[in-house]
């Protein structure tokens, strides 16, 4: 009976796809509008899309124009406990309605205002729940901060990977050393001693990274993307996701028109600064009125698309990979595991075979050619990039379209039309536990962020809250919090 209960858990853990991952996958593609269901949709096919946790950590020490976060967000204080318990439910929840794996980013205010054994605990919950987590930060802290979130007691490494999207861009002030910021080049050091911090964890402690490069772009910063882009490129992240402005959030941040930037004119920008033609149309994440997003290979200085949707070969190889290994699970498992995964879904479609080495063939031809990829991968200069842009929506178009949509109304509107179908295809979701309900990422910040700090503001006031004399008793005092003026090490917590 042993023996044959040990079989039975190699086969069930060696399966190429489990049977939770493929239901939640065909939840995921049922509830997707049609007019996304296209042959390169990754949604509900590959995956069940991106995660984000919310109203655990508002605050911040930086101040942005725009700037997402409603006004009452710097009022309320950092609590690690809050955090931690809040991340918990969230992310419980997330596991039991969208199956066991996906992408979460640790986001709210500023992470690194997080007491480190907080943002750790918060990565671990995350991760228990089969969350790949991401600490999204505006990087303006100090490598022992980061030392404190990734070792435990002894220096030993609680993570053998950590994941962090830093956001550098012009529009911030109050980063130490760059105040007021007159241009995007002036945080090429910033950006580089950021990156910097992970390569020398890596090489002290073996902790791996992957590393994400934020930026808000406007009409003041547009046409300096493709430096941006073209100086992030010779530093070591693994994406460079790029969103123009919306006006969402706090208005008193609003100070230019920022429907001049289109998603279009980003695209562009980012080519302009790779140097070549990044193509997007092969793979789609929700709605491309929202995002585009592409992969490239980098083989010494060469870099080359690692699809090209205008040869029929590529897009071929790119069905048969979605039809029969979509939503295999590679993230935290073995080696040994990932192989046996990948040898039985060859083995259960042999013609697959032919396909894929062709494509590789192809790709390693766009990249200089075998012996080119193969020098690169000996000296380590083998790599891949993720290009991405997200569109968000401006909140005065995502309030009236999702109180429609909770009623079941489809508007005749154009414009709340396109917002309602965008919506629906979302590939990033926040969860609500309390109330058994997903929301689209632009819903959370255009129309139920206000409300839930203006409720954070009374569980967490920054400041001392006096209560009145009870049965002639002394006025008593609420502390505000023991770390919101010190802060994690490194940190600096000058309100933003």
């Amino acid at each position: 009976m042993k023996i044959a209960a040990l079989l039975r858990g190699i086969e069930m853990t060696t399966r190429p796809i489990q049977p939770e991952s493929r239901n939640a996958l065909e939840r995921r593609w049922a509830q997707l509008p049609d007019h996304v269901k296209t042959p390169g949709q990754l949604l509900g096919r590959a995956a069940v899309g991106c995660e984000g946790t919310h109203g655990v950590f508002p605050k911040c020490n930086l101040t942005c124009s725009p700037c997402y976060h409603s006004a009452d967000a710097n009022k309320v204080r950092i609590d690690g406990g809050h955090t931690v318990k809040g991340v918990t439910e969230q992310m419980e929840y997330l596991r039991s309605v969208r199956g066991p794996r996906a992408h979460a980013q640790l986001i709210g205010g500023e992470v690194s205002l997080l007491p480190a054994g907080d943002h750790a605990a918060a990565l671990l919950a995350m991760r228990a729940n089969g969350r790949e987590p991401m600490s999204m930060t505006h990087g303006d802290f100090d490598y022992q901060y980061l030392l404190d979130v990734v070792l435990g007691p002894g220096g030993t490494p609680r993570f053998d990977r950590v994941s962090f999207a830093a956001h550098f861009d012009s529009l911030m002030r109050g980063r130490r050393g760059a105040v007021r910021p007159h241009s995007e080049a002036e945080l090429n050091p910033f950006r580089a001693r950021f990156a910097e911090m992970f390569t020398t964890l890596k090489h002290d402690h073996g902790v791996r990274s992957y590393l994400a490069h934020n930026m808000t772009v406007t009409p003041a910063n547009l046409d300096q993307v493709t430096e941006v882009a073209r100086a992030v490129l010779e530093m070591p992240y693994d994406m460079l996701s790029f969103q123009p402005a919306a006006y969402i959030g706090d208005d008193r941040r609003w100070s230019e028109g920022f429907e001049a930037v289109s998603i279009d004119a980003v695209w562009s920008r980012i080519e302009a600064g790779a140097g070549h033609a990044i193509p997007w149309q092969g793979t789609q994440f929700g709605d491309p009125r929202c995002n585009r997003t592409a992969v490239t290979v980098t083989a010494g200085t060469r870099s080359a698309a690692l699809l090209d949707p205008d040869d029929p070969r590529d897009l071929a190889a790119r069905d048969r990979v979605l039809a029969h290994f979509g939503g295999m699970i590679f993230g935290g498992t073995p080696a040994w595991i990932v192989g046996a995964k990948i040898l039985r879904a060859l083995l259960s479609y042999p013609g697959d075979v032919p396909h894929l080495v062709s494509f590789a063939v192809r790709l390693m031809r766009r990249a200089g050619g075998l012996r080119a990829v193969a020098s690169a991968a000996f000296k380590r200069r083998l790599s891949f990039r993720t290009f991405v842009v997200h569109n968000f929506m401006d909140a005065a178009d995502v309030a009236p379209a999702w109180a429609m949509m909770e009623q079941g109304v489809a508007s005749d509107d154009p414009k709340i039309k396109e917002t309602q179908e965008r919506l629906g295809a979302c590939m990033y979701t926040m969860s609500h536990a309390e109330t058994g309900v997903l929301v689209p990422a632009c819903v959370q910040h255009s129309v139920l962020d206000a409300g839930e700090n203006v409720e954070l503001r009374k569980m967490l006031p920054i400041r001392p809250v006096t209560r009145p004399p009870a049965n002639g008793d002394p006025a008593s005092t609420v502390p505000a919090s023991t770390d919101s003026t010190t802060g994690p090490a490194g940190a600096r917590t000058r309100k933003g």
